[in-house]
């Protein structure tokens, strides 16, 4: 009996230590990151990147922040967007999948495929930028970075799919009871579905934050422009002031720039994500279903 619980000791450290230097191998980047982006240039240039700033320095930052002004306007932009567009492409999406997955819907194959060949074949980029800035007239319209970001066919598969491993019998309950299908789907198959939507949405934020593309395509505001692009912007200047030094007054801190601009960038999504975390374990709670 103590052999056993000895065994069983064992391999319980010794999983939560592979565990725990998995985990400590995937966060030292970021350590990385964020120790280069207070490190001085020339230490960088000498000694490389430290876990530990070997000369420390937050002239990268000051460098970047520059026009606080715009970098506060872009977070707030991106912000609304990311907001915004998640829950109403994730309301968009669960609702078409939840359609899809009934199986009373009669044109539902039709649906699924249309959605399946969205998936394998895209128009190009000139006709959706002519349907867009032309056709839509959504130039410099803060609609445009949410709009064709809305509806990806791979989250409605994956949430068709989860809908559709549903209980019937718990649906055809609440039909006979009089709830009508507005009201089985908010009231009955989203608290089911918490970790699908968590997934998702975390997932579509994910997207709409990192997002530049659009404001590249579509924005010549510098009032919408999103954070994103804004950074891309900087980047740019700052590969233009390295290579071109004599137009610069000052120094150009490059790697630690680059790597300032990295933890801007990531550093609200972060929280975003553990935020998101304690819906996932909260989510197989409420969709567990007993006999």
């Amino acid at each position: 009996m103590k052999t056993a619980h000895l065994t069983s000791l064992f391999w319980t450290v010794t999983k939560h230590g592979i565990l725990l230097l998995v985990a400590m191998l995937c966060f030292l980047p970021l350590v990385l990151v964020v120790s280069a982006s207070f490190t001085d240039q020339n230490a960088i240039s000498r000694y490389g990147y430290t876990l530990i700033p070997t000369e420390f320095s937050t002239y990268a930052y000051e460098f970047v922040l520059r026009d606080t002004r715009s970098v506060i306007q872009a977070y707030g932009v991106t912000l609304f967007v990311t907001i915004v567009g998640s829950l109403a492409a994730l309301l968009v999406m669960s609702l078409m999948a939840y359609a899809m997955s009934r199986k009373t819907l009669r044109m539902r194959r039709l649906l699924a495929f249309y959605v399946f060949f969205t998936l394998l074949f895209y128009g190009g980029l000139v006709p959706t930028y002519i349907v867009i800035s032309q056709v839509l007239g959504l130039r410099n319209n803060i609609l445009v970075l949410i709009l064709p970001l809305m509806v990806v066919p791979t989250y409605v598969l994956i949430l068709r799919t989860y809908f559709a491993g549903l209980p019937d019998d718990l649906l055809d309950a609440a039909r006979i009871d009089g709830a009508g299908e507005w009201r089985i789907f908010f009231q009955i198959v989203m608290p089911l579905s918490t970790p699908a939507f968590a997934t998702i949405g975390l997932l579509c934020a994910l997207m709409y934050w990192n997002d530049w593309f659009l404001s590249l395509l579509y924005i010549d505001d510098p009032n919408l422009y999103s954070l994103q692009y804004l950074l891309y912007r900087l980047l740019g200047n700052i590969q233009v002031l390295q290579v071109n030094a004599q137009v610069a007054p000052v120094a150009v801190p490059a790697s630690p720039a680059r790597m300032a601009l990295a933890v801007l960038a990531i550093g609200p999504i972060i929280l975003a994500a553990l935020f998101a975390q304690k819906y996932f374990v909260r989510g197989v709670t409420l969709g567990g279903i007993r006999e």
